[in-house]
């Protein structure tokens, strides 16, 4: 493409009117509500000129942005120039450039527009340059263009996964669900509580439930919100992974297409791949398929490795957490109990009762996810109980190590080592494993990278 100086679509503007026009909406409805016991016309003349304020100020500030804006593509740089007052200069290096995230959501696809986000795998802020909005055409020959890279001769490109609809079973069991589920109760309370119905609702709530006495009420709202929390989840994951494809591109490129609203197009160097980034949640003997097809392997590392497990002071810090995590959302009721009313002191028990032993086996589970080891290229590390998370790390891309100890860790003889790399995250731990062996795996996996600290260690 082009190596001159471009602008930014102005198109950006009327998308820019009509989401002013949408804040000053929701803003404005409440508000409004809110005004209405003194006079319909003093509601609207409150409320109104804001609204054209917000529309206003947001439209010239999308102008000024747009005027003030310019990206240049050249041969060994991207360049953005933004800011009126106070200038703005991003550039990256072409080499550095590892994924490139093109996103449109719904306002944007109707005008034909997307955003381009341009990184160079490092999660810092100043790693990326952000096009916003480009016309749909431009933000795929970026694409094209910025990771075009020799091709690879060991694999040939193809699909690597495709959506399956079934996997939308896996939705409802994100712990993301009963957030949602109490969220959309916390809505529901605000919403009433804009035409002064809140009141109402708790008394009508109360008044359905007062023949299934506390424990049977409270069991009846815990599930109801449960309820709705999946009900959002499948919502949310659809919006999320709708039309998902996964493929490999020329050059050893990485492609993801999702979405059902907001299309995302992301494209990305296999080396920066993230797991999040490349598969919804999926069936695991899929997952490690396609583990095994993005590292060029015949079987992936997660699987075939053994694992070596941890020592059991590791089961007791995990105790410990679970059991002070609980007991620090006890505390609150206890005190509110004790002030107010005995119904939180009977809340609490009866939340004790059913959280103390999901806590602890929730923290056995977790200790027995523990582990690491060496399989080839390959470190791999495994923790977590509801999320568990195994990674397999190139040891060839681990340029640093860090050894955490805390107090308790110390007293333990554990530490938590992290395997620092430009890639992912920057950094994989093995936690809460045995220090001498958790400085051993590390010495193994880069061989000479420890060595002269482990023997300044030992000298002393």
């Amino acid at each position: 493409m082009s190596s001159e100086w471009q602008r930014l679509d102005p198109r950006a503007v009327p998308v820019s009117v009509i989401l002013m026009l949408g804040v000053a909406v929701a803003a404005g409805v409440p508000s409004a509500i809110g005004l209405s016991d003194i006079s319909v016309a003093v509601a609207l003349g409150w409320v109104l000129p804001g609204a054209v304020v917000v529309v206003v100020i947001g439209t010239v500030a999308e102008w000024l942005r747009l005027r003030f804006s310019r990206y240049r593509v050249g041969p060994d740089r991207v360049e953005l120039h933004t800011g009126m007052f106070i200038k703005n200069r991003r550039s990256l290096q072409r080499s550095r450039i590892r994924t490139v995230d093109v996103t449109a959501n719904p306002l944007l696809r109707i005008f034909g527009l997307v955003s381009v986000r341009i990184g160079t795998g490092e999660h810092a802020d100043k790693g990326t340059v952000r096009l916003s909005p480009v016309s749909r055409a431009t933000g795929d020959q970026l694409r094209r263009t910025l990771l075009d890279r020799p091709a690879a001769a060991a694999t040939a490109e193809g699909t690597l996964a495709v959506l399956d609809r079934g996997w939308i079973r896996y939705a409802p069991l994100s712990f993301v669900a009963p957030l949602l589920g109490f969220s959309a109760v916390g809505g529901a309370l605000q919403v009433a509580d804009w035409f002064g119905l809140s009141g109402n609702l708790v008394e009508w709530t109360i008044d359905r439930l007062s023949g299934l006495g506390l424990i049977g009420g409270l069991a009846v709202l815990v599930a109801a919100a449960l309820v709705l929390g999946a009900v959002g989840a499948l919502g949310l994951w659809v919006e999320m992974w709708w039309n998902y494809r996964l493929d490999r591109e020329a050059g050893g490129t990485l492609r993801v297409r999702r979405g059902l609203l907001t299309t995302r197009s992301i494209s990305v160097e296999e080396d920066k791949a993230q797991h999040s980034t490349l598969l919804p949640p999926a069936p695991g003997p899929l997952a490690h398929q396609v583990a095994a097809d993005v590292v060029r392997e015949p079987v992936s590392p997660t699987e075939a490795v053994h694992l070596s497990p941890h020592p059991v002071a590791a089961r007791g810090r995990r105790l410990r957490w679970a059991l002070g995590g609980v007991l620090l959302a006890e505390l609150p009721l206890l005190l509110l109990g004790l002030l107010l009313t005995d119904v939180l002191l009977h809340l609490a028990w009866i939340t004790a009762l059913i959280a103390v032993p999901v806590a602890a086996a929730l923290a056995v589970d977790a200790y027995r996810s523990l582990g690491h080891g060496l399989h080839g290229d390959y470190l791999v590390a495994r923790s977590g109980s509801v999320r568990r998370s195994t990674v397999a790390l190139q040891r060839r891309g681990i340029i640093g190590w860090t050894v955490r100890q805390s107090l308790f860790q110390r007293r333990a003889d554990l530490a938590t080592i992290r395997a620092t790399t430009a890639a992912g995250s920057g950094a994989y731990a093995i936690r809460d494993v045995a220090t001498g062996t958790g400085l051993d795996a590390a010495d193994a996996a880069t061989p000479g990278l420890l060595t002269p600290f482990l023997d300044f260690d030992e000298s002393r």
